[in-house]
């Protein structure tokens, strides 16, 4: 695929809170697309919401053509919340392991309060306007599958049930993802 081709598809890679990470799938998958880019880290503010859409739609700005979205976690929020606000074409996203913000989160992720004050909630609801996969796990300690699956019934999303994956990243031992590249095969066709 050639950089310069308008036609070809762009995949921006949305992370989570935790950016990018040398080991996970999302860092990986990027090293091995052609044509690619990555939501930078925020240097600061780093829990705002508005910040981490902004910095998606600064992203989307520079991108010529199709885009695919592949976002991760709080990414798959992200990619809700910028939907909400910014209408542009976007032929697909990829949603991994979105997590339940009226879930009970470990002590090391940001609390149900601090999320608000920083804009998350409320989370739209509303259909998506570009096709959308939602990736699941049975196991994920930042979400249920029942509530992962309501996230994509309201999205009209697909739903994709991955089985007991974690939070589908290294610490559930995921760097590479081999599916992610036929997930987003799916969504360029």
């Amino acid at each position: 695929m050639n950089d310069n081709d308008k036609n070809s598809t762009t995949i921006l890679i949305v992370p989570g809170l935790r950016d990018h990470v040398p080991e996970h799938w999302q860092t990986l998958l990027a090293e091995q697309l052609p044509k690619v880019r990555s939501v930078p880290p925020l240097e600061q503010d780093k829990l705002s919401l508005p910040a981490r859409v902004e910095a998606i739609q600064r992203e989307l700005e520079q991108i010529d053509g199709p885009v695919i979205l592949v976002a991760h976690s709080a990414g798959a929020l992200m990619v809700v919340h910028w939907a909400a606000r910014y209408s542009r074409p976007i032929k697909g996203a990829l949603l991994a392991t979105p997590p339940d913000l009226d879930a009970t989160w470990p002590e090391n992720y940001p609390s149900p309060a601090s999320l608000h004050a920083n804009g998350w909630t409320p989370l739209p609801r509303q259909p998506l306007p570009f096709p959308t996969l939602v990736c699941a796990s049975d196991d994920d300690h930042l979400a249920s599958l029942e509530a992962v699956r309501r996230m994509a019934n309201d999205w009209e999303s697909s739903l994709v049930e991955l089985g007991q994956v974690g939070h589908l990243n290294p610490a559930s031992g995921y760097g590479e993802w081999p599916y992610a590249h036929e997930l987003i095969q799916m969504l360029d066709r």
